[in-house]
């Protein structure tokens, strides 16, 4: 699926290596470079913007305060030098972070979650949702099947708007739910909001890191953001299992 991206960044050398990663993935159609938000709003009026690489720390006005900004903001992937901005970005609904400096491997992988958003936005809705739940498993209809998930599996949830991705490690799982009715069939002993946007397998959790929660994810790092709403009960939890 074909991606039309802009990249909004003040640092030349910035805007070269992340063109030249998109240079190298065929999906992907570079539509314009910005150098401030200024410019990068007059891109998203003339053309049609499916994914941004937005830079925080710009003059004039930043990246986070351009995409409140804006009415109807197409995907965003926010790129800085300062992990402690990721919370903010994920709390605008922000794809995915990206800290400089910015490998190829970790500029693919939010690609990837950019196709996969897009794929939903573009399919409509299917008539997907959790159809069975049992003690330490449950059924959720996807892709015109139903797939048995079992509790132990899952490393992480996701939601993308009307849907839900379940992170295990065969894999993922995509199903039209919402993260609230998903949260309150899940067992609150092994499961934890801690994000609007993330759900935890508490026994799947590394370490704590400030407002970032680390997971293994196909043998690598993954962080995820803890939301403001959902820290205290997150180190209430922590606190009661501590030795």
């Amino acid at each position: 699926m074909n991606m039309n991206v802009i990249i909004v960044d003040d640092e030349p050398l910035a805007q070269d290596v992340l063109e030249t990663y998109v240079s190298q993935i065929p999906d992907l159609n570079l539509v314009a470079k910005c150098n401030n938000a200024i410019e990068a709003n007059e891109a998203l009026q003339n053309n049609q913007v499916d994914l941004m690489f937005l830079d925080i720390q710009m003059p004039q006005l930043t990246g986070t305060d351009f995409l409140k900004s804006l009415a109807n903001p197409p995907m965003v992937v926010f790129t800085t030098a300062y992990s402690e901005f990721a919370v903010e970005g994920f709390e605008l609904n922000a794809l995915d972070y990206l800290l400089k400096p910015i490998s190829l491997d970790r500029f693919m992988r939010a690609v990837n979650k950019a196709k996969e958003q897009l794929e939903l936005q573009k399919g409509g809705k299917k008539d997907e949702e959790i159809v069975e739940i049992g003690n330490d498993f449950f059924f959720v209809k996807a892709d015109k099947k139903l797939v048995r998930v079992s509790f132990e599996d899952i490393i992480y949830i996701e939601g993308l708007k009307d849907y839900v991705i379940i992170r295990q490690e065969s894999g993922r799982v995509i199903t039209l739910q919402t993260m609230k009715s998903l949260e309150e069939k899940l067992p609150h002993s092994k499961f934890r909001r801690i994000h609007r946007s993330f759900i935890v397998n508490v026994e799947k959790i590394n370490a704590l890191m400030g407002n970032m929660v680390e997971v293994m994810e196909k043998g690598k790092e993954k962080h995820l953001p803890i939301g403001k709403n959902y820290r205290d009960d997150l180190l209430d939890y922590i606190n009661q299992t501590k030795l």
